[in-house]
Formats: C-alpha cells, sequence, structure tokens
C-alpha cells in the first residue's frame, strides 16, 4: 500500500535526492535543537510573565478577553525595580538571537518537511502534528515579533491579539514535539563527538550514516562547508544580533548599535536625553493643556483635591533611581524625583489604596489610562515624577507630571497625568 502511495508523489514535491548536502544528519539536527531546547523555555515564560506584568485582572493585558487561557492573576512585584527590564529584555533579545539558529534547525530538517507519504502510523501523524504547530508557530511568533519592533504592523490585525494566541498554538507544538524527539535528540547528539567534529576539516567532513528519519542525503554532494563551519556560521549570525540588540537594554554607547530598536535609539535632549517612545505630537498633546492652567485631579477620597505643580513641588520630593522598559524591547535607567504616590494618596484621604487610576491629557487610546496595583502605589519609590536627572521633565518624556513605578511596564508609567483615582 506504502508503494503505491509513494508512486503517486504529489508533482513538484522534493524528493530525497534533491537534498544533497552531506552536512544534514541527526547529530548537527540534534546540536540546533538542544541549543533550542534551552533557549525557547526562557522566551516562553519571561513572555507570558510579561502579560502578568501588564495587570490581566485590571483587563489591560492584551487581549483583554482570553477565556480559559488565561493566566494565574497575581500583584505583580515591585522588587526588585529592574524586574520587568529582565523578563522583557530576555524576550525580545533572545527572541532575537536565535532566529539564526531556529534557520539553521530548518535546513537541518528539510527533508523530513517534505517526507511523502506525511505519516504511516499514528506516531507519525502526532509526531507531523507537533511539526506543524511548531514550525508554524515558532515562523510566526517571530515574524510578527520583529515586524513589532520595527513598528510595522503590515499583517493587519492586532499585534498582542495575535502574539499570545500564536504563543499558545507554539508552546502546544513545542511540548508535544519534545517529548516525541527528545529521545533521538539525546541519541544524536552522542553519535558524534562535539571536540571532533569542531577539529574536522571540510575536506575531512563525511556524511554521518542513513538514519530512519532520510535527514542523510542518499547521494551526497562533496562538502563546501565543514560542520565547524556551520557551526560557526550560524554561531556568528547569532552573534551578530547580539550586537545590534544589546545596547537596546546595556544603554550607552552600545545603544547606538542597536539597529534593530528604531525608537529605542531615538533620545531627547540634555537631562531628558533617553529613549523616547511616544512623542507629545504622536499623542495629540496640546501644549496649553500642559501650561501654567494644568492641575491634578485626585479622588478616591471623602473630597475631590486638585494640585497645581507648584504645589507638588512643594510637597516632600523623594529621588529614586529607576528602570523604564518598553514592550519592544528597549529599556533605560534614569534618576526621577518627584512626589510619592502614597503621600498623593494620603493627601485624597485614602491611606491604603488597593489599586490606582491614573489618567494622561492624551484624549484616547490605549495609553491614556492605566490602572496600579496596591504595592505599586504603596512602593516607597513609586512617584509622581516631576523632574529627570535634576531638570523638569520635557513635553515628551510627560511634563507637567508623570508616573515611574519599580518593574511597571513602560506603557503604564503614564506620562501627562490629569488625574488619579485611589480606590479602596
Amino acid at each position: 500500500m506504502w508503494e503505491a502511495v509513494q508512486r503517486h508523489r504529489p508533482p513538484g514535491l522534493p524528493g530525497p535526492r534533491t537534498w544533497r548536502s552531506p552536512l544534514r544528519g541527526p547529530w548537527l539536527t540534534a546540536v540546533f535543537g538542544a541549543v533550542l531546547l534551552l533557549a525557547l523555555p526562557i522566551v516562553i515564560v519571561t513572555g507570558l510573565l510579561d502579560y502578568i506584568a501588564y495587570g490581566p485582572q485590571f483587563g489591560q493585558a492584551l487581549p483583554t478577553d482570553v477565556g480559559w487561557l488565561h493566566l494565574p492573576y497575581f500583584d505583580w512585584p515591585t522588587r526588585p525595580s529592574w524586574l520587568f527590564r529582565l523578563t522583557q529584555g530576555l524576550h525580545v533579545g533572545i527572541g532575537l538571537i536565535i532566529i539564526p539558529v531556529v534557520l539553521a534547525k530548518l535546513w537541518s530538517v528539510m527533508p523530513r518537511l517534505f517526507t511523502w507519504p506525511p505519516a504511516r502510523s499514528a506516531a507519525q501523524v502526532i509526531e507531523r502534528l507537533s511539526l506543524l504547530l511548531l514550525v508554524g508557530g515558532i515562523v510566526f511568533e517571530i515574524a510578527t515579533g520583529v515586524l513589532n519592533i520595527q513598528y510595522d504592523y503590515l499583517f493587519g490585525f492586532s499585534f498582542y491579539t495575535a502574539h499570545y494566541y500564536g504563543a499558545w498554538v507554539f508552546i502546544a507544538g513545542f511540548l508535544m514535539h519534545v517529548a516525541v524527539k527528545l529521545p533521538r535528540m539525546v541519541a544524536g547528539l552522542r553519535s558524534r563527538s562535539l571536540r571532533r567534529e569542531l577539529r574536522t576539516s571540510r575536506s575531512d567532513t563525511r556524511p554521518e550514516p542513513l538514519d530512519p528519519d532520510g535527514l542523510v542525503a542518499e547521494d551526497p554532494a562533496p562538502a563546501t562547508i565543514s560542520r565547524r563551519g556551520a557551526l560557526a556560521l550560524v554561531g556568528g549570525g547569532s552573534l551578530l544580533v547580539l550586537v545590534l540588540t544589546a545596547g537596546q537594554t546595556v544603554g550607552g554607547v552600545t545603544r547606538r548599535a542597536a539597529l534593530l530598536v528604531p525608537r529605542g535609539r531615538e533620545v531627547g535632549p540634555g537631562p531628558n536625553g533617553f529613549p523616547v517612545n511616544r512623542t507629545a505630537a504622536t499623542a495629540a498633546i496640546d501644549p496649553t493643556a500642559t501650561g501654567a492652567a494644568w492641575q491634578l485631579t485626585l479622588t478616591g477620597g471623602p473630597r475631590i483635591v486638585t494640585v497645581d505643580r507648584v504645589t507638588l513641588a512643594d510637597m516632600d520630593q523623594h529621588t529614586a533611581s529607576l528602570p523604564i522598559a518598553c514592550v519592544e524591547g528597549w529599556s533605560t535607567t534614569e534618576t526621577w524625583t518627584g512626589v510619592r504616590l502614597r503621600d498623593l494618596a494620603a493627601r485624597a484621604g485614602v491611606r491604603n489604596p488597593d489599586s490606582a487610576h491614573v489618567v494622561s491629557l492624551e484624549s484616547n487610546g490605549p495609553f491614556r489610562a492605566a490602572t496600579l496595583q496596591g504595592n505599586q502605589v504603596l512602593h516607597p519609590d513609586s512617584l509622581l515624577a516631576l523632574r529627570v536627572n535634576g531638570a523638569d521633565l520635557s513635553l515628551d518624556h510627560g511634563y507637567p507630571a508623570r508616573v515611574i513605578v519599580p518593574a511597571l511596564p513602560g506603557v503604564h508609567n503614564t506620562k501627562w497625568v490629569h488625574s488619579i483615582e485611589f480606590r479602596s
């Protein structure tokens, strides 16, 4: 029966003799697989943690309604202050660095992707399904993630919604694939010595023995590169991506090399010289609304309290060195000065708020408001910042006042604050 199916191979489908590289085989595939097995769980876990950091319990993590796919709700910690910077930096950074490895892994298993017939048993059906979810999921997540970093939403749908559901598709495929392939990966790694392969030149490179998965070429061509060279090529590609992305988190002079993070490289003037993700012009902020007539409205207590910037400047000022991190991957640490949020809550008549709803002067859009947890309001370094690095905030950085909270996603450090409702 299988011979008959094989004879009816779809026209144009590459056959076994199409793939002639002598490098392909269980060992090389296992090496790439082992690297991904170490890196991908970090990308998965940090991505899910970042979703929780956005406060899904307040309906402000996107997508807002995920049904039974929702994650456990808990208060996102405020210590250490660099927690979100770490998780987001690892998620975006490792996600980019492994792209050359993912491409190399796909190249190494290319003959397997075009096997005909696709499956001959129930076990092979499960394997092929896991492969479909895995390959489709990781390609989709990488493609949409890179486009999001570049602020290029040519796909025409919500990045956040698609990336979240796409992540679960990939996770399902990843777990299935690991369960099926882990024993073969271990056997593949043990089949050859890494030290010996790193010493083998191109002229001495030979194909691996034929394998049941059909990865090894039946009619191999002469080697044009050694396995050592292939590993160096892939490793060099990942190193190049690291150089082009690390500056977004490390900062300083390295930020100039962060070519993959366009907005992370835009900075303001003087003491405000750190990345601007969303300018006042982009947010349609009316400069007159931030002038002398600006007032901050505090609610939630027995009466409405309003204060102007002069009154805020006369209150006890607190200075803290805190990071701010963006979903696209860039981050920076600056020195902020302003009034503690818990002091503003006390002024409003709410001593121990469970949460605080902060509203911006921005008239509409997903960035005009954010809800903070009680622990975020009461943290001693949580500020309504008036100054940064010893100077008044620039308009692009949120003048006349902005929120800055330890370990809070950058988008929820609301700029151009108009009102705060302390809830209990």
